[in-house]
């Protein structure tokens, strides 16, 4: 291959990965929509396609040995372009690093192969969930779950295995459950010791209105564990003012407090909105989340006199009481803006009479089918895979926008949910788990 040939492919290598990472990111952005996020992946996907059109020659000289390298943005570029169009084998090397693989390279090939346009592929997948090391079962069901072609039969089999991941993968991959299923098998994966067992028949319990599912939802958004920062977000977009309540007292737990308030922005209620405006005089990590979720509820702008500009140093605790062993790696809610609390107060002083206490709001509008939708296509990204739970939840499935897809995707999804736009029901999910 000339030199200037290898010079191009392997700026397309680096720029792919680096693309990668950035899109990765942008996907639970808070400074990133759909239409925003649609713009970097093109960049990205024409450095994959430079890549890919290199065929056999490339994989050999670039990508087959970055699967060695273990960066997870070039591991993910080696995977995507070898395994485009080229032979079998090439899928083979890459699955061959399931059972071995570190975490960060697993969850690099496992986008790989979750994202891939490859012909064929679900098929050539479908033999390893009888494979004999969970690790390539379980990631052999979370890619075949993510492109909608696990068998149910199959599945349904493997919710017996002793590996907690495998098992909770199959329940993930079954979708709503027919009423025996549910009553047979749901109630024991409930009472499971294994925490992402436990969340996993949670969701697939709820995504069926089974009102055991919801009584667990409760019991698990009460605890500390693994299981409870996700099953507190299901009681916020499920519950009622009941469950706003239980949530709002939790957040004595300082543990816990940051998790809550994540929560309490999807309920939309008016205790949610009080009870983050009181917490927006806590220092900037919380006040940040408080404002961010004040803002999803009421659709107030942070910004202009609404929001403060930190001076270098001022987040930071006194040298006293600095924990040493924090993690120092930047997070996405550093990227919110800080609120200036009085001036929200004020706002919402003015704002609250329109207001129900017992109504719900998206975006300062009551809840609907159409506040939903447009969350969906044109919020922050970092909040529509929530929105897409609960459109999942509200139409038992049938509308499920894969918010980690490629944005093509996405919008063919949302496209097809705006049938419910004008519909949808807005009850309190818990009422149809018969709670």
């Amino acid at each position: 291959m000339p030199t200037l040939r290898i010079d191009v492919i392997e700026e397309h290598f680096s720029e792919a990965a680096f693309l990668y990472s950035q899109w990765e990111r942008a996907l639970r952005g808070t400074n990133y929509n759909l239409e925003e996020t649609a713009q970097l992946e093109e960049r990205l996907l024409a450095h994959l396609d430079g890549l890919v059109l290199g065929g056999e020659p490339v994989a050999e000289a670039l990508l087959s040995p970055a699967l060695d390298g273990g960066e997870p943005g070039e591991v993910f570029c080696s995977v995507f372009a070898s395994i485009a169009e080229s032979p079998p084998a090439a899928l083979e090397v890459a699955l061959a690093l399931a059972p071995v693989a570190p975490p960060e390279v697993l969850a690099s090939l496992r986008r790989a192969l979750e994202l891939s346009g490859r012909t064929g592929l679900d098929a050539s997948l479908v033999p390893l969930l009888k494979a004999p090391e969970a690790s390539v079962q379980a990631l052999a069901l979370e890619v075949l779950s993510f492109r909608g072609a696990v068998p149910r039969g199959v599945a349904l089999e493997l919710l017996d295995q002793a590996d907690g991941r495998v098992v909770a993968a199959a329940m993930r991959g079954l979708g709503t459950l027919e009423r025996d299923i549910g009553h047979r098998e749901l109630r024991r994966l409930l009472d499971d010791n294994r925490p992402q067992v436990r969340l996993a028949a949670i969701e697939t319990g709820l995504l069926s209105g089974i009102r055991a599912a919801w009584d667990a939802c409760r019991q698990e958004a009460q605890g500390c564990g693994e299981g409870a920062s996700p099953a507190r977000v299901l009681q916020a977009i499920c519950g009622d003012d009941e469950d706003v309540e239980r949530l709002v007292a939790l957040m004595v737990n300082d543990v816990v407090r940051a998790d809550i308030v994540w929560a309490l922005g999807f309920t939309g209620r008016v205790a949610a909105v009080e009870a983050c405006l009181e917490l927006m005089g806590h220092v900037p990590s919380v006040a940040r989340l408080a404002g961010e979720a004040f803002s999803a509820i009421t659709g107030l702008v942070l910004k202009d006199t609404y929001a403060v500009e930190l001076e270098e140093g001022d987040s930071l605790p006194p040298l006293e009481e600095d924990d040493l062993d924090a993690d120092l790696s930047s997070k996405e809610e550093d990227n919110l803006p800080v609120p200036a609390r009085a001036a929200v107060a004020d706002w919402w002083q003015r704002a609250r009479q329109d207001y129900s206490r017992s109504g719900r709001y998206l975006g300062g509008k009551p809840f609907s089918g159409a506040a939903l939708l447009d969350a969906l296509a044109r919020g922050p990204m970092r909040r529509r895979h929530v929105h897409a739970r609960e459109l999942a939840l509200r139409t038992q499935g049938m509308h499920d926008v894969q918010t980690r897809a490629f944005t093509a995707r996405q919008s063919a999804e949302l496209a097809g949910a705006q049938r419910v736009r004008e519909h949808l029901s807005t009850r309190p999910l818990k009422r149809a788990f018969g709670g």
